[in-house]
């Protein structure tokens, strides 16, 4: 008979890996709240944005607020669940920091400076969750090991 041994990870590596997940859940918490009050600047129509006559994604404004509200809100639940290192946050924050991407990439001429911003912030997230890999599964924030 044989035995498997598995081969703990390397607590610098893990160390790593928590970080990442804890920079991306306070970065994803931090977009969905500047995204929820994007959105509830729009729904107000407030005279911070652009107008541009000719663009082909061109909606009404208080629809991209109702879109922007949607998506913040949601990416504000799903960074509670980062902190607990949950694998359903992190394909979720991916997923959601990517429809945020999408996005502000459609409403650009409206805001186009913040749009830039939040489309890098998103990059970001997406980066910090895809490279913990699976380290971040196995322990919690608080460094102890789940079971």
């Amino acid at each position: 008979m044989t035995a498997t041994h598995t081969r703990p990870a390397h607590p610098a590596r893990q160390d790593w890996a928590t970080g990442l997940t804890a920079f991306a859940a306070v970065m994803l918490f931090l977009a969905g709240l500047l995204t929820l009050f994007r959105g509830i600047m729009a729904i107000a129509e407030d005279d911070v944005f652009v107008t541009t006559p000719n663009y082909v994604f061109q909606f009404d404004l208080t629809g991209w607020g109702w879109v922007h509200l949607a998506l913040g809100a949601v990416a504000m639940v799903v960074s509670v669940g980062l902190l607990k290192a949950s694998l359903w946050a992190r394909v979720t924050g991916v997923a959601i920091a990517g429809l945020v991407i999408i996005a502000n990439f459609l409403s650009l001429p409206y805001y186009p400076v913040w749009s830039v911003v939040m489309i890098t912030i998103s990059g970001f997230i997406i980066w910090a969750l895809c490279v913990s890999g699976r380290g971040g599964n196995a322990y919690d924030l608080s460094g102890e090991r789940r079971r």
